[in-house]
């Protein structure tokens, strides 16, 4: 039983370490939520389809080099510890969103602006790759006995206070400024925003204690013993990263693609589709904690198995529904329905991932599972979405994209006990053999 002071320093603990997550997911954000302005600026092209699935993609791209962030990032934090890598990703962080939002547009620097772009959001997403992973790493081991998934919950949960912030600093936005003025100078008030929020972030993170469990242990991994316990366990790598497909999919089809599709499929007012976004970030924050919590009553795979089950089978039917007759009461219902698959499973998924992961690579196991996901199908959620609509003219297809994402969860759920028994105890055989053979 913990001491007042202990609970005390347990939540200002959570809170020091989540609010950098704050910050990579407000960043993040504020990019998709304004994708279409983006590409106007930087990939001016013969018709907006074009331009905004540009800027789409380059909104993807800052992902594929999250797996990289997850091995190099994640190596160094499970050698020199959580808290010197986890002010080192918010660093990154912060040098790729002022990239973004001080270059000038296409009109002043040509070709220039959009490779000045790039550059910032890859430098995004290399420190996204371990961000994510360092963060429930660090709650994961200093959370309190039988209450894991609780604790870990509160890293997704400190992403949907950015989705909230994000979405109501754009519904004042667009309340206040007309669109050209949106377009010409108004969507990087958000990105300057996050750029003033850094130093204070910055702050609360210096101010971390190291965890408990990485200070006893007794051997740092280098990083060629990282590569090699990680590649003698890939089949756990797969698996956490098919598991974390559904929650990656989900996410980024109810936050950062929400606004783009309500004003491009279903024709709703800018102010609506961020309203409905801010609900969805609200709704989140309530299920994550509920679903961590409840799988730390009654287990993980329950809700790894009936998740995904139940999107397979209500979420295209949902989607027609919405698309038949498009409102926002109806577009409301449906995101908050995903909201629900989102929260529950997300709570479910995250410590699971953490826990099946060798001690000795924790956070670049995990990092690299998740961003193999986010990257090969999440990330690109967005972009996806947007090409199936034009390209099939249906506009319910993003529920065929999500119905495939639990597809591949699901049987991740039903794999993930027989695969992760199997490589638990190959990792105890690799994390020995591997210091003897670096030795020689």
């Amino acid at each position: 039983m913990l001491t007042a002071e202990q609970r005390r320093a347990k939540i200002g603990a959570v809170f020091r370490v989540s609010s950098g997550n704050f910050l990579e997911m407000y960043d993040f954000m504020v990019y998709g939520y304004y994708a279409s302005y983006i590409g106007k600026t930087f990939f001016p092209a013969e018709s907006e389809f074009a331009s905004l699935m540009l800027s789409l993609a380059t909104f993807g791209a800052g992902y594929l080099m999250r797996p990289l962030g997850a091995l190099l990032l994640g190596s160094y934090i499970d050698r020199k510890g959580r808290r010197a890598g986890l002010i080192l990703t918010l660093a990154l962080m912060a040098v790729g969103t002022l990239t973004i939002a001080l270059t000038p547009g296409y009109a002043v620097l040509g070709p220039v602006a959009p490779l000045l772009v790039v550059i910032g959001r890859l430098l995004q997403g290399l420190s996204a790759g371990v961000e994510l992973g360092g963060v429930s790493i660090y709650l994961s081991e200093i959370s309190t006995p039988g209450n894991r998934g609780f604790y870990c919950s509160w890293q997704s949960a400190s992403q949907q206070v950015a989705v909230m912030f994000a979405a109501l600093i754009g519904v004042a936005l667009t309340m206040l400024l007309p669109p050209e003025e949106m377009t010409r100078w108004g969507w990087r008030v958000p990105l300057l925003i996050g750029c003033l929020i850094i130093p204070l972030i910055l702050f609360l993170r210096r101010s971390l204690q190291e965890t408990e469990e990485f200070q006893h242990r007794k051997h740092r991994p280098s990083g060629r013993e990282v590569l090699s316990i990680i590649a003698a366990n890939w089949r756990l790598v797969v698996v956490g990263m098919m598991l974390s497909i559904m929650t990656t999919t989900t996410f980024y089809l109810i936050t950062a693609y929400t606004p783009t599709f309500g004003r491009q499929a279903l024709h709703l007012a800018v102010q609506d589709n961020l309203l409905v976004t801010l609900c969805v970030g609200f709704s989140n924050f309530l299920w994550l904690p509920i679903g961590g919590a409840l799988s730390d009553r009654i287990g993980r795979r329950p809700l790894l198995l009936l998740i995904p089950t139940l999107a397979l089978v209500t979420a295209y039917p949902a989607m027609s529904w919405l698309v038949a007759e498009p409102t926002f009461g109806k577009l409301l219902m449906v995101e908050l329905w995903f909201s629900f698959f989102f929260g529950i499973y997300n709570g479910a998924m995250i410590p699971l991932l953490a826990e099946m992961m060798p001690a000795e690579v924790r956070t670049a196991g995990f990092s690299l599972a998740f961003s193999l996901a986010t990257a090969i199908f999440g990330g690109f959620t967005p972009a996806v979405c947007t090409y199936l609509i034009e390209m099939t003219g249906n506009r319910a297809s993003p529920g065929l994209w999500l119905s495939l994402a639990a597809a591949i969860s699901l049987t991740a759920a039903i794999a993930v006990r027989r695969v992760t028994k199997a490589d638990k105890q190959q990792a105890s055989v690799a994390a020995d053999a591997v210091p003897a053979a670096v030795g020689k």
